[in-house]
């Protein structure tokens, strides 16, 4: 098991929004277009139960998804989810997480952002808390505060709900129940 820092924690525990991409960060990036040109997504279960464990422990943490794509499948899976905030076809990624900030009224130094591309630089400088997967592009592990021990589509997202839950002091009561 990973160790965390001090100061990850210490920032990890003023995080009221967790914001993250999708394809690279939820999923591996891979997308299967079917015949039909319905595209499937595989999705990580660890992901699913970290979240779960989030809104059980801490439901006062908002989450948002913000993806420069469209897809069904996701839209499905964030009300399934009970996403707070969910932002498709978004070409600016910023102005997403800046406007969700004004509309729960927090500052952007509560934003925790996941992401893995290019496309994610500008939030990821914007944000208090900057986390990749592993996999992300060398561009954004540079700028990254944290950079996760898992591949996007691998338990990113699980691993971030892990530290948020450990920062606020809530993990020991979890794994003891």
């Amino acid at each position: 098991m990973k160790k965390y820092t001090k100061q990850l924690l210490n920032t990890a525990a003023k995080i009221k929004l967790i914001a993250t991409d999708i394809d690279g960060v939820l999923t591996a990036g891979e997308v299967i277009v079917l015949e039909s040109g319905e595209e499937v997504k595989i999705w990580n279960v660890r992901d699913r139960q970290g979240l779960h464990t989030l809104k059980q422990y801490l439901p006062e943490i908002k989450t948002a998804w913000i993806t420069g794509r469209k897809s069904k499948q996701v839209e499905i899976r964030a009300k399934e989810q009970k996403i707070d905030f969910l932002v498709q076809q978004c070409k600016d990624k910023v102005k997403a997480v800046v406007d969700i900030a004004n509309n729960l009224s927090i500052g952007t130094d509560e934003i925790l952002y996941i992401g893995d591309d290019i496309i994610d630089l500008a939030v990821l400088r914007k944000v208090g808390l900057s986390v990749c997967p592993q996999d992300a592009v060398v561009e954004v592990k540079k700028i990254a505060k944290y950079v996760s021990q898992y591949a996007g589509g691998k338990g990113v997202f699980r691993e971030v709900c892990e530290i948020i839950l450990k920062a606020n002091k809530k993990w020991e009561d979890i794994i003891s129940k």
